[in-house]
């Protein structure tokens, strides 16, 4: 098949792409930069979408950079490159010749409410609390098209793990040094994915036309929590995790309303996506760990 990957440059795209490629099917990705196997937006814009079979949008400014400070300025860019990009592609698909048999787009679990105790799956309400959750509802919005000429596929991903890129990368300098540990309580659940099951499900959407609606990109025992996961990425590496790190130092660093999304979290279960028929090749935290340190 024909695909086209909006902002397919980054680790996810990285990922997915080589995993399309692999399985025969022609990747062309939608970034900034012109180059072999590319389009630019600005091209997308003039020429419409170009002859393709599935649409996929990965793009958005990484909201957890550390480097950026949370301020109005950024959280109009974590907006924009998600949402412009989104109707970008969504107008494309409605305005062409030949409509794609599929449109997916990758959202997260921040729709759903934080809880130490609710369980949420993908008919589970959420999307209208605070600013990331009302960012999924925005983001998902943008990218509904009318008509069912094409088939619309969400899927709602965790963090994702995965080698050379993600939260791990961020994560293995301290805990290397035997100072990792869980972040501020430890209780909150961490709902997580492989990349290569990320890839997976969204490669499993693009080929089985019976795949539409919400996807929760989730491994299916991710009802792991925050301390549970440093506990397990201590032991793949050798090293002790104890050292809890403060909930304080984690908003000074990140800003109170961005530290949300590592002092709480949700209880996310991938009941749809199991339904469709995807079989994940890490389900458990311990092995999806030990291959990404390989």
């Amino acid at each position: 098949m024909r695909v086209l990957v909006g902002g397919g440059t980054g680790f996810i795209g990285t990922a997915l792409s080589q995993l399309l490629k692999a399985k025969g099917h022609k990747v062309t990705l939608v970034s900034r930069q012109p180059g072999p196997g590319r389009i630019t937006w600005n091209e997308l814009t003039g020429s419409g979408l170009p002859i393709c079979d599935v649409v996929i949008n990965l793009a958005g400014e990484n909201i957890l950079n550390p480097l950026r400070r949370w301020n109005e300025a950024f959280r109009e860019k974590v907006l924009s490159s998600r949402l412009e990009t989104t109707q970008m592609l969504a107008q494309a698909i409605t305005k062409a010749t030949q409509s794609p048999q599929a449109w997916i787009i990758v959202t997260g679990v921040a729709y759903y409410r934080p809880s130490l105790t609710a369980e949420y799956d993908e008919d589970s309400p959420g999307g209208d609390f605070d600013f990331f959750s009302n960012l999924v509802t925005k983001w998902e919005a943008a990218a509904r098209i009318p008509g069912d000429s094409t088939r619309q596929v969400v899927v709602r991903s965790g963090v994702v793990l995965g080698r050379g890129g993600g939260a791990i990368s961020h994560m293995l300098l301290p805990f290397r040094m035997g100072l990792g540990g869980p972040i501020g309580s430890g209780h909150q659940f961490f709902p997580w994915i492989h990349i290569s099951d990320l890839a997976g499900i969204l490669t499993h959407a693009l080929e089985e036309n019976c795949v539409q609606g919400v996807l929760n990109g989730v491994a299916p025992a991710s009802t792991t929590t925050n301390a549970e996961f440093a506990q397990a990425l201590g032991a793949a590496l050798g090293r002790p995790a104890f050292i809890p790190l403060p909930s304080t130092v984690v908003q000074a660093v990140f800003g109170r309303e961005r530290a949300i999304m590592l002092l709480e979290g949700q209880k996310v279960v991938p009941r749809r996506t199991l339904a469709t028929g995807y079989q994940y090749s890490f389900p458990e935290l311990g092995a999806a760990l030990k291959d990404i340190l390989a």
